[in-house]
Formats: structure tokens, C-alpha cells, sequence
């Protein structure tokens, strides 16, 4: 049986490709980012919406078994406490709009594990009347990649049903990662902050101690002196990561395009959910919705 869900705030369609390769069928995909939807329509079609989803009604969509939301998180993060803009925001709400009319048999929610400091957020993704609900925290991307990131995964059911956590896989090494030949650009920046001139040094990984990569950050397309590989090749014994290892730290596949600049690849990276996550989600929910209608045949 063909699963299908809708798929709100998709971005580049990270946490997409995991539904597709577990077997989801993705409807319709909304993303107010311009670039990001030419990401996303160069690898999965023209099913994605560009557009302003608090605009948009929820009777004019598709229907589909569930609906997947990963909404941005930048103003949930606790990276946020530095700047003073850990405030949350209201578009929580327009998931629980879409839920609340839709009523699909499952939604997922995607988000970095400092939403739990928002109760009024907590409860009304957890609390919706006619779902039993299951929280996933952390779900580390170390599971699968050596990347450390961390995630909050909330997972609502119409119908009771026991969701298995995400198994230790044997994880890729950071080595495994690497491009025998990267095309990366070595800007001031990084001598600068290799040097002390900012608040922080970078953090270096080192692949042939075994070391994992920092979380994937969408400010790198900003700054590429924040995380930095080891490389005698390059000056300073170190060097960024190319757009290409970016994208593998998130578990995607070398077939995966980018059909924009690299500025806007690093934030639609950053942005995005890891792969494996995805199809972990969607495995689960397959196994979900196939043993109901079994049951209800």
C-alpha cells in the first residue's frame, strides 16, 4: 500500500529524500525559500509550492496519510541564547492549524531539542485531542553519520501504535566523507580566527583520530572558519568543508544537487534535517498505516 503525506516548511527537501527512500510517497511540498524549491525540484519534481504557508489554506491542499513539519528552529536553538533572539515564534501554530482542520492519521514534527523550553509550543504539539503521541529526544545523527547533531522528533498517531526508536547503526567515518580533491574557497576569516582575532577559536576535526564533525550550521554559509577539517594539504594544516562533504555529513547521496550557488547550498544544508532521520520517520509510519489497513481488511 502507497503511504503519502504532505510536507510543510520542506526547505531543500533533506528530511524528504529519508520519506522517499523508506517508501513515502510525498503529495505536495511548501517551502517559502525560492532557492531551496529549485533544490528541491531538481531532485524530487515540481510537487513543491513556493509560498508563504501562513497564507495558505489548509481545504485548497491535497490530502495524504500524514503531514511532516520542520519548521525552523533558529529561534528554539540554545545558539540562539547568544544573540538574544531565543524567543520562539508563531509558526507552530500553522502546523497546528493544518493539523486541527486536515486531521491526517499521522503528523510528525521536526525541531532541535531546545523546543522542550517552550511549553505552550510542547503542548500544543503533544496534546491534540484524537492522537496518541510519542517524543523522541535526542535522535543524534551520530546514529548514522559522523556528524554530532541532535533532535527533537514528535510523532502523533490516530491509533495506538508502539514506534521503535532509531537503531545504532554502524556509522560512516568523517574519513569516509571526504573528497580526494575539494573544491573549497580559504577565506581571511579563517587566519583571522586560527589566530585568536575572534571570540572563539574553530572547531577542528581531526579524521584520522575519529573524530565526528560539529552539527551542520546554516551560518556557514557565512562564515567557513567556524568548523574546520584537518588537511595538510591546505594552509595551516586545515581547510572548510566542501559543499559536497556538507551535504554527505547530512546523509545525502552524491546524486543529490545543489542547482544554485554554493553560499545558498552550505544554508540549505544547514537548514536541513539528516537523511537517515527521515527514513527512519517514514519507515516507522509505513509500518504504522500498512498494519491498520491490514486490519482493516
Amino acid at each position: 500500500m502507497e503511504v503519502s503525506v504532505n510536507s510543510y516548511f520542506s526547505g531543500a527537501g533533506l528530511f524528504d529524500a529519508g520519506l522517499v527512500e523508506s517508501g513515502i510517497k510525498i503529495n505536495q511540498a511548501f517551502e517559502l525559500d525560492g532557492d531551496a524549491c529549485k533544490t528541491y525540484r531538481a531532485n524530487f519534481g515540481n510537487h513543491i509550492k513556493h509560498c508563504d504557508l501562513t497564507e495558505e489554506l489548509v481545504l485548497e491542499q491535497d490530502s495524504s496519510h500524514g503531514m511532516v513539519f520542520t519548521y525552523p528552529c533558529t529561534k528554539y536553538s540554545t545558539i540562539a541564547d547568544i544573540h538574544g533572539v531565543r524567543t520562539g515564534d508563531d509558526l507552530f501554530l500553522h502546523a497546528l492549524r493544518h493539523l486541527a482542520i486536515a486531521t491526517p492519521d499521522f503528523y510528525v514534527i521536526e525541531n532541535v531539542p531546545g523546543l522542550k523550553a517552550f511549553p505552550i509550543v510542547m503542548e500544543a504539539m503533544t496534546k491534540l485531542s484524537g492522537y496518541y503521541v510519542q517524543v523522541f529526544c535526542p535522535v543524534k545523527s551520530e546514529l548514522w553519520l559522523p556528524q554530532k547533531r541532535s533532535r527533537l522528533i514528535i510523532i502523533g498517531t490516530r491509533r495506538e501504535f508502539s514506534i521503535r526508536p532509531p537503531e545504532n547503526h554502524r556509522p560512516v567515518s568523517l574519513k569516509d566523507i571526504l573528497e580526494d580533491d575539494p573544491r573549497v574557497t580559504f577565506p581571511k576569516a579563517i587566519y583571522n580566527r586560527m589566530s585568536g582575532q575572534y571570540r572563539d577559536l574553530p572547531i577542528i576535526s581531526d579524521p584520522n583520530k575519529g573524530d565526528l564533525a560539529p552539527t551542520c550550521v546554516a551560518h556557514y554559509a557565512k562564515d567557513k572558519s567556524t568548523r574546520l577539517v584537518v588537511d595538510n594539504r591546505f594552509p595551516l594544516g586545515v581547510r572548510p568543508y566542501s559543499v559536497r562533504e556538507y551535504a554527505r555529513l547530512q546523509g545525502l547521496d552524491d546524486s543529490f544537487v545543489f542547482p544554485v550557488c554554493d553560499t545558498s547550498a552550505y544554508k540549505q544544508i544547514g537548514n536541513g534535517v539528516s537523511k537517515p532521520i527521515g527514513e527512519w520517520v517514514g519507515k516507522e509510519m509505513r509500518r504504522y498505516i500498512q498494519k491498520f489497513n491490514r486490519l482493516a481488511a
